[in-house]
């Protein structure tokens, strides 16, 4: 029996953890390298501009992943017990 709590948390905490590395990425300047190296392993060729750092929206941006993480986590542990009785 999967734990809705611990389940979304985990998730949660993982799309926060990836999302602060991109806005690591960012606020250092090579997001916008990795970017087009990651685009290219895809065979994709887009004009994508990586914008210039903003605290604000990068500490938004990890909550809202935070939360988003922890919902589908904790609905996915809810699923799982129900289909595992």
């Amino acid at each position: 029996m999967l734990s809705t709590q611990k389940t979304g948390l985990a998730l949660g905490l993982f799309l926060a953890i990836v999302h602060a590395a991109w806005q690591a990425l960012v606020w250092v300047g090579s997001a916008q390298t990795y970017l087009n190296w990651i685009l290219k392993q895809h065979s994709l060729k887009m004009n994508i501009t990586v914008a210039a750092f903003d605290a604000t929206t990068a500490i938004t941006l990890v909550i809202v992943a935070f939360a988003t993480g922890y919902v589908f986590g904790w609905v996915f542990a809810l699923v799982w017990n129900r289909v595992r009785k």
